[in-house]
């Protein structure tokens, strides 16, 4: 290893010392704030193909128990306008858009423990045939949940620490 190559490497350990002091705990760490979240929360059954979606990927991320001490309520709103139209009025992209309302209750009380509010988007081609568009916008809805999904457990993670028992 040359000299320049450890110097590098302990200015990077430098960097990592103002973490160690301040009481920084990564979330999946044992005792963390993911860790004390996986299979406490239940996702209200699904409604419709986009709440099936979104609530497999919540349940990839913290797990699923029935007998859960908490409920996610969610309402997905979707909605999509059309991008790249040509002189000829035919759309070639879309732009799909997301809303999630949620909250976690106490299933025992019904108590609201945290609630928010998650916005993304994703866009897909309509360029192809019809199954091909087709196809594309079920990926891209598809993506759209997963990644909103992805934010709801960022949330949770953030705030788990006000609210877990």
């Amino acid at each position: 290893m040359s000299s320049s190559d450890r110097r590098g490497v302990l200015v990077g350990l430098a960097a990592l010392l103002p973490f160690a002091a301040c009481g920084f705990t990564p979330a999946y760490a044992p005792g963390g704030s993911g860790d004390r979240l996986r299979g406490q929360i239940l996702a209200r059954e699904p409604r419709n193909q986009d709440d099936y979606v979104f609530a497999a990927r919540f349940e990839d991320k913290l797990g699923r128990n029935d007998a859960a001490p908490f409920l996610l309520r969610y309402d997905i709103d979707t909605d999509s306008d059309g991008l790249a139209i040509t002189s000829d009025q035919e759309t070639l992209r879309y732009h799909l858009t997301g809303i999630i309302l949620f909250e976690v209750v106490d299933r025992a009380t019904d108590e609201v423990m945290t609630s928010g509010t998650v916005e993304n988007f994703t866009s897909y081609s309509a360029i192809g045939t019809t199954v091909a568009t087709r196809a594309s916008e079920k990926d891209a809805t598809e993506r759209l949940m997963a990644i909103m999904a992805e934010q709801v457990v960022t949330r949770l993670l953030a705030t788990g620490e006000s609210w877990l028992p």
